[in-house]
């Protein structure tokens, strides 16, 4: 028996298996969703630090007090409320817990840090960043979790454990900073969320920039699930 000739694939062809290369469709658009979501968010965490230098883009940390469309309003901290509106593209991002020892050389990570007495810099939360993001925001900042706090994005290039913290050595381009991790420091990572995620009393961490029309916009969010509130 002759045996069909193979089928071309085209624009506009089908196949009945939906196989290309070997891979299912499925497969392969579920790995270019999530490609396109750490695009977004690496994207919008790179514009945000030239922003923070021209027009101050405000942070926001609380929880979601209402839901109005595309405008959430939110309960901050200190007890005030701002209406915040939220792009078209939104890219919303969730946080998962990690444990002390996925703080590794070669990790590249986020930590907001508080300076001790003796000189030496405390870790008040580490975000261990996804490989798609590496390099992002890396540098020595300000940072304003809370008063004098700062900012560290960088790889991990040395770690010392001891019974009650882990100390690492955070190097990004133009320099090192070296960090006390105490045991009960939040170490979290990021993963995909979406905007059904965006509920009342959902916690929620975000930097906003004012529009032409005067108010609040965002381009990114972290929403907390399942108990766990984004600690930066």
């Amino acid at each position: 028996m002759r045996r069909a000739p193979p089928r071309r694939v085209g624009p506009t062809s089908t196949i009945p298996y939906k196989r290309v290369l070997g891979w299912p469709l499925m497969t392969i658009d579920r790995e270019m969703s999530c490609m396109r979501f750490w695009f977004a968010l690496l994207a919008a965490l790179t514009l945000a630090l030239p922003a923070a230098a021209q027009s101050g883009p405000t942070r926001i940390r609380g929880t979601i007090a209402s839901v109005d469309g595309d405008t959430l309003t939110i309960l901050g901290r200190d007890g005030q409320r701002q209406a915040v509106v939220l792009d078209r593209d939104l890219t919303v991002s969730t946080v998962k817990p990690l444990r002390m020892a996925d703080i590794k050389p070669g990790s590249f990570v986020g930590t907001a840090t508080r300076r001790l007495p003796d000189g030496s810099l405390e870790a008040l939360e580490v975000l261990v960043f996804p490989e798609e993001m590496r390099g992002a925001g890396e540098g020595h900042r300000p940072w304003d979790l809370e008063p004098g706090s700062m900012m560290t994005n960088g790889t991990v290039t040395g770690a010392v454990e001891s019974a009650d913290d882990r100390e690492v050595t955070v190097t990004y381009k133009d320099g090192s900073q070296t960090v006390r991790v105490p045991s009960d420091t939040p170490v979290v990572t990021l993963a995909p969320a979406d905007r059904a995620d965006l509920k009342p009393k959902a916690p929620v961490f975000l930097s906003a920039t004012p529009g032409s029309d005067g108010k609040l916009h965002a381009a990114r969010i972290t929403v907390g699930r399942h108990g766990i509130a984004p600690p930066m």
